[in-house]
């Protein structure tokens, strides 16, 4: 059974992580989890000293005192979970947005949201802006466009395809027949978000174990969460 080497109190007690650091920390974590070698031969201690090496080799962080493979567990654990609930406070966001508001307000009111519900201000935007496009951390809502704009584009396209004298659909009708649509993708993505969130959570329980002590159940479960991830 491979060991990794005991972090000592004070290393643990060293300097914050900086942007960078998170950066990389994420590209390291992305790369790892979902390369082809990864499977159950690919135990915790080995799946941590891997993004341990990666971070510390990167020359985006050349002359930065190297980290511990526990140190980037622990900060990876702290940003994959403000993260998922921050991916949740910017769904509500852009459900709520109102006329006129643009990404600016969305992102706004989703750190306000963050705030509210979970006391503490959103920190970690930087790690959000490096995840939010990964299937994981993917928000299936998209902010509004403007009203005008989205009215214009859609007469344009009625005029192409069936001539300039065709009278466009009603403006009613296309915002209720949008607004349902909008209602099902809302759905939909929240309920993904949520099964991301849960596998995640459950693959890291697992990872975190002594792989000597996993049930051959476990082991299963492993693999599929992982070769969905890949």
């Amino acid at each position: 059974m491979e060991h990794l080497p005991q972090t000592s109190q004070t290393s643990l007690q060293r300097k914050k992580w900086s942007t960078k650091e998170d950066v990389v920390l994420i590209s390291a974590w992305l790369n790892t989890s979902k390369d082809a070698i990864v499977s159950t031969d690919q135990k915790a201690g080995a799946f941590w000293k891997r993004i341990v090496d990666y971070v510390n080799a990167s020359p985006v962080l050349s002359g930065a005192v190297p980290r511990e493979w526990s140190q980037c567990k622990q900060r990876w654990g702290r940003i994959n979970e403000q993260v998922c609930k921050f991916v949740g406070c910017y769904e509500a966001a852009v459900r709520e947005q109102a006329s006129g508001q643009n990404e600016n307000d969305v992102m706004k009111a989703a750190h306000d949201i963050f705030f509210n519900d979970i006391g503490i201000k959103f920190t970690l935007e930087h790690c959000w802006r490096e995840l939010r496009f990964d299937q994981k951390w993917k928000s299936l809502a998209v902010p509004k466009e403007d009203p005008k704009e989205k009215r214009k584009e859609a007469a344009e396209v009625v005029a192409e395809e069936e001539g300039a004298d065709v009278r466009p659909p009603g403006v009613k009708a296309c915002k209720a027949a949008k607004r349902k649509r909008q209602g099902y993708d809302e759905i939909h993505g929240m309920l993904a978000v949520k099964k991301e969130i849960q596998q995640q959570k459950l693959l890291e329980r697992l990872l975190a174990k002594d792989p000597t002590h996993l049930s051959a159940n476990e082991i299963t479960l492993m693999e599929k969460l992982i070769s969905e991830m890949i």
